[in-house]
């Protein structure tokens, strides 16, 4: 049966306190993310027992609902709901600064930063690996100009991505996106990259008396992010010393030479030695563990989905691809991760006695096996009911450990499912393909049988009578 999202929104928007509790909205692949003003509104009980909201993740103010692959039809009905005029509003109250506030902060700049990007890096990794095929298959010649502009198109998210990091960071901070990716734009103007490729090679660069350290910044997150941030201050700052009769020209020319000049010669380089130290850590981690340390991220990734925190990793694989031209750790303890997950929801629509919980729950192994996107069965049926949600960080330990014993290793970022299998395909060895889909059957066999094994207790169908005891499951049990 269809959902009707317009009955869902008003739902959701009712037990987060009215349209007028909501400060801003958006979404990502499969959450509504709520910015709220005053978070003790918040009915929670009411707003998980929804029908349709798979989950619900909170934090401080913010309140993320998950919906599943049709999000984008929630988000238009919820939209529909609030002031045409809503403007995001600063609600913040003086707390105490702590180690944990401020890495939770940092947490949440870079997920609210990097999620609206999600579409576009998948779309772009998605061509790419589409002209990669098409290449390797003799369908088109190399050099050809059909490839070329394939190439092209899935390239350009990645190398403009300072850009658009910058528009969205722009967004989160609250501060002006047309001057935020003004300045980003510096970072990736062509003769500004021959300058520091000219840098890389030796030559000496400076600006105004300081030395410019040589740095490539396509492709990369931190720089354009750190320096949103900062942006967001001198903006204020500027606002407060400039005239009023000055300011529209003067404002906007001070904001451009104190930010621009600071983020060449301090926050991007800065911003780079962040990132190459994160990706730094977690692969030297992964030369000491090797396979082993696929197998534990295999088991941790849905915990890190719950939390948000697997965002954290996509500036690291993004600047590992661009670098190496593969990512081995991360991307191929998604293999096991998330066809676990539909493994387990495919256990779940054969044995439960429910029918709502049986369509969740195929629809939800469909979108995990299929196209790779987790959180339906991770929200509409792991956690709701438990043992399933073990039966799949088994299954993902498993499958870990066997695709980092395989080598296996991902040449771009799409979510890891059957479609996009191929982007763990290595020209060099054609067995690569055969492990993936070994790795795969896998975790969907291991899966099924561990969610089997341990049961799970089944959602009773609801009646006009009085209600049925929950019963169960276990594959023992004479299938009905």
């Amino acid at each position: 049966m269809a959902k009707n999202y317009a009955a869902l929104a008003h739902s959701v928007v009712d037990a987060l306190g009215g349209a007028e509790n909501i400060a801003a909205v958006t979404h990502c692949m499969t959450r509504l993310r709520f910015v709220v003003k005053d978070e003790t509104r918040i009915d929670a009980p009411t707003l998980k027992s929804v029908s349709g909201v798979m989950g619900v993740v909170r934090n401080d103010n913010q309140c993320q609902v998950i919906i599943g692959n049709t999000v984008s039809q929630a988000f238009r009905e919820v939209v529909s709901l609030l002031p045409q005029d809503m403007q995001p509003v600063e609600v913040q109250t003086k707390q105490k600064l702590t180690l944990r506030r401020i890495g939770a902060s940092i947490l949440d700049a870079l997920i609210g930063t990097m999620s609206p990007l999600i579409p576009a890096i998948i779309g772009g990794s998605m061509v790419k690996l589409l002209a990669m095929v098409l290449e390797m298959s003799g369908a088109l010649p190399k050099g050809s100009s059909t490839l070329t502009i394939l190439t092209v198109i899935g390239d350009g998210a990645f190398f403009f991505l300072p850009l658009m990091v910058a528009a969205s960071a722009a967004v989160k901070f609250k501060t002006n996106m047309s001057l935020a990716i003004a300045i980003a734009g510096v970072l990736v103007h062509p003769s500004f990259v021959d300058l520091m490729a000219k840098a890389a090679q030796g030559e000496h660069v400076e600006f105004a008396l300081i030395p410019v350290t040589a740095v490539k910044y396509t492709y990369t997150v931190i720089p354009a992010l750190v320096m949103t941030w900062c942006l967001s201050y001198i903006e204020r700052w500027v606002d407060r010393i400039t005239p009023a009769v000055t300011k529209n020209f003067l404002k906007p020319m001070l904001i451009v030479l104190i930010a621009a000049p600071l983020a060449i010669v301090l926050i991007g380089p800065l911003g780079i030695w962040i990132g190459s130290a994160i990706s730094a850590l977690v692969y030297t981690i992964h030369g000491y563990l090797g396979w082993l340390s696929v197998a534990i991220m295999g088991a941790l990734w849905p915990l890190l989905v719950m939390t948000g925190m697997h965002r954290v990793f996509t500036p690291t694989i993004i600047q590992t691809i661009a670098e190496t031209g593969k990512e081995g750790m991360v991307m191929p303890s998604e293999i096991g991760a998330n066809l676990s997950l539909g493994g387990s929801s495919l256990a779940v629509a054969w044995k439960t006695k429910n029918p709502e919980l049986r369509q969740t729950a195929m629809a939800a192994a469909a979108s995990a096996i299929l196209a790779g996107i987790s959180e339906p069965a991770l929200y509409g049926v792991a956690v709701r009911l438990k043992r399933p949600l073990i039966a799949s960080l088994i299954s993902g330990f498993v499958c870990g450990a066997v695709a980092g014993i395989a080598g296996l290793a991902s040449h771009s970022m799409a979510a890891p499912g059957l479609f996009t299998s191929v982007q763990f395909f290595d020209p060099a060895n054609p067995m690569s393909i055969v492990w993936v889909f070994g790795v795969m059957a896998l975790a969907v066999v291991l899966s099924f049988v561990l969610t089997l094994l341990l049961g799970f207790e089944d959602i009773p169908v609801e009646t006009s009578d009085k209600p049925q005891a929950a019963e169960p499951v276990t594959v023992k049990e004479a299938r009905a």
